[in-house]
């Protein structure tokens, strides 16, 4: 196992990049992920790892031919773009999905912020929706920090970005969109099923755009207190995913 002792090496540069600079990990078509926990997740969802980085042993085998490098861990903080950083740092090869059917899932539109969206991919994984559609000026999955957010979801999810034209072709083949506002004529999410559909949630500041909410059939809203303004993104969406089931 080779060591590196610097962070000029190539590979220590290479991750800094993948960290920091969106356009680079999609020109590379690779992403950083930090901590054991993650590391083990990408090996057993299949992942394609493809460096590995670590300041300490690993306690489970990884494929024969991934890179594994030794390094200490002051050069590991240096690297990682997150706050706390683990042991280990790895890169991934970003999937490319093949088109399929797409029957239920979750469209995030312009939920900025990284935590939300990791935790939606999380909460989508854990009621067994599969598919994570973005669009707008969602926060990059691919950042580091969505990517902690996900605890590992991130490799077990179908996640598309989709402009408003692909989203349009999917309504016309029959896909159903339920949208997440609070507009007058929006019914109490409890009156209608959330079975079988799309779910869109819009990020807190705005909502869903107008676009996105002439392809919603209907609109549900979630009651809460009068003196309450809106519920964060992330639990609406929990409280909407749970229920389909």
């Amino acid at each position: 196992m080779e060591r590196i002792a610097g962070r000029r090496n190539p590979l220590c540069v290479h991750f800094k990049k993948l960290g920091i600079d969106k356009a680079y990990r999609e020109s590379c078509r690779e992403f950083l992920c930090d901590g054991l926990k993650l590391l083990e997740d990408a090996e057993n969802a299949g992942a394609e790892i493809v460096s590995v980085l670590t300041s300490s042993h690993l306690p489970f085998p990884l494929p024969v031919d991934t890179r594994v490098y030794m390094t200490d861990s002051g050069i590991i903080n240096s690297i990682s773009p997150l706050k706390n950083a683990q042991k280990v740092l790895f890169s991934c090869r970003m999937p490319r999905f093949t088109e399929r059917d797409i029957i239920a899932g979750v469209l995030l539109d312009g939920v900025q912020d990284p935590g939300n969206v990791g935790t939606i991919v999380r909460t989508a994984n854990a009621f067994g929706i599969k598919d994570v559609l973005l669009t707008g000026s969602c926060a990059d999955i691919y950042n580091p920090k969505t990517i902690r957010a996900t605890m590992g979801a991130v490799f077990r999810q179908n996640i598309r970005y989709m402009t408003f034209s692909e989203l349009c072709l999917l309504k016309d083949k029959g896909i159903r969109f339920v949208g997440a506002s609070l507009s007058d004529n929006s019914k109490d999410f409890r009156d209608i099923s959330l079975r079988d559909c799309v779910i869109a949630i819009g990020s807190e500041g705005r909502g869903l755009s107008e676009q996105i909410l002439t392809l919603c059939e209907e609109k549900v809203m979630i009651p809460i207190c009068p003196m309450s303004d809106s519920l964060n993104a992330a639990v609406a969406a929990a409280i909407l995913l749970w229920s389909t089931k």
